[in-house]
């Protein structure tokens, strides 16, 4: 990526001082080991810093190139290979699933009887609009708000990259079983994080004939430049893949949509390490491709993927969609145009979802003023469970790219700081 400096692109170097003081707080106060950010503005990166440590037993410090976990920031390169698939005329985006997923052609859907798992048909067909979405009516095993995601956990519905020792571990097998759990809700009617694009990447293997690892290398990595992205850490790259952490209390999962949601502290109480490097589960090729959360890499390559949505499609020569096509999907396709806090989540990770919609595979501001934060409307975004993050603001011709470490993201409000740090240094 071109290098530029801050007032070539509208930014002041001396404001980004803040920005740079802002993250190394983050390290002395004991809430991040590491963390990394780029600012993109006018086609030139403005900003790029890196700070504290990749592996603090190993007193490794984080990298340019250091390799990350970024969970469900790969949601949005699943939809960009499905609408890949789109544009070549393997589907409309209202076809039913069932129509290449025969085992959801009837579905349950729980009665909302509390505790018990009582069920009544579905209404509808979940659409591959409701995937990229999610409206499908899916959950996920590591919440804990009904009695759907017992069953997920009881029957072993996980799209968590691992070994699994029932049923089968390929993505084929993992969406047939999920295929017998009821559905959270009726199709379209409410937003719900979910498995949903787990989903979508099993039917981009139906749709393309290919593994969703060769699709994604061949159809988008590849032609990006996206060299040390995947769902693995090759050997000749493990002294480059960070440490995972925790808080030493108050993390986990299962809240991550609650209202009561992570503890908000100013300063950090300390952390433990949730995954080593040297012994990580990233270290084996999965048994299962997730397209909604299994994909590890640098901030460099997914500034890469980030320049390529800003620019509509293309980058360097290369073009991996139509400009229409990355114009729709990052517009709300929320029913009615209504944002996520009306579909059923006022909450979501640290920031209320009012003034939130979601377009496909990504969720959409579509009133600035409303969120509550400082951004523009028309931006797209979307972060992962280690509290890495991204946004594209194509009213300021501007992306940001942050990675770190920690599980979970809605432990300290990162993102929100984030924004303020970025966009007070922007002077014109």
């Amino acid at each position: 990526m071109q290098l530029g400096t801050p007032e070539s692109v509208g930014l002041s170097a001396q404001r980004l001082e803040k920005m740079t003081a802002w993250m190394e707080r983050q390290v002395t106060s004991n809430r991040l080991a590491g963390l990394s950010a780029m600012i993109h503005r006018r086609g030139q990166n403005a900003y790029f810093n890196c700070t504290g440590q990749m592996d603090r037993e190993a007193g490794k410090p984080l990298a340019e190139d250091t390799i990350f976990r970024i969970y469900s920031m790969s949601k949005p390169i699943t939809a960009v290979a499905a609408m890949i698939c789109y544009e070549e005329g393997h589907f409309q985006l209202d076809d039913p699933i069932a129509k290449f997923l025969p085992e959801f052609t009837e579905m349950q859907v729980w009665d909302g009887t509390p505790d018990v798992l009582n069920t009544v048909p579905a209404e509808g067909y979940i659409t591959v609009r409701h995937l990229m979405t999610h409206t499908a009516g899916f959950s996920y095993e590591f919440m804990e708000a009904t009695p759907v995601e017992a069953f997920y956990r009881e029957h072993k519905i996980s799209f968590n990259p691992g070994r699994q020792t029932e049923g089968g571990n390929d993505l084929a097998a993992i969406t047939s079983r999920l295929a017998t759990a009821p559905l959270v809700r009726q199709p379209g009617s409410g937003w719900g994080y979910s498995v949903s694009i787990d989903v979508l990447g099993r039917l981009v293997e139906v749709w393309s004939g290919q593994t969703l690892d060769r699709f994604f290398e061949e159809r988008i990595f590849q032609p990006l430049g996206m060299t040390d992205t995947a769902f693995s850490v090759a050997a000749d790259k493990v002294d480059r893949f960070a440490a995972c952490y925790e808080p030493t209390s108050g993390g986990g999962l299962g809240g991550i949509g609650s209202q009561d949601m992570g503890i908000r502290k100013g300063e950090g109480i300390g952390l433990k390490l949730a995954d080593a490097p040297a012994d990580s589960k990233y270290l084996q090729h999965p048994d299962t491709f997730s397209g909604g959360g299994g994909l590890t890499g640098t901030i460099g390559d997914y500034g890469r993927f980030c320049q390529m949505l800003l620019q509509k499609g293309e980058l360097d020569g290369n073009r991996i969609l139509g400009s229409k096509t990355v114009e729709f999907m990052s517009v709300n396709h929320l029913p009615e145009n209504k944002d996520m806090a009306a579909m059923g989540q006022p909450v979501w990770s640290e920031s209320s979802s009012e003034g939130i919609g979601y377009g496909l595979g990504m969720a959409v501001v579509i009133d600035a003023a409303t969120t509550q934060l400082i951004r523009s409307t028309g931006e797209y975004f979307w972060g992962g469970a280690a509290s890495t993050a991204f946004w594209i603001d194509p009213a300021e011709d501007l992306f940001v790219v942050f990675m770190t470490q920690l599980l979970p993201s809605s432990f300290y409000p990162l993102r929100s700081e984030l924004r303020v740090a970025t966009y007070q240094a922007l002077v014109d």
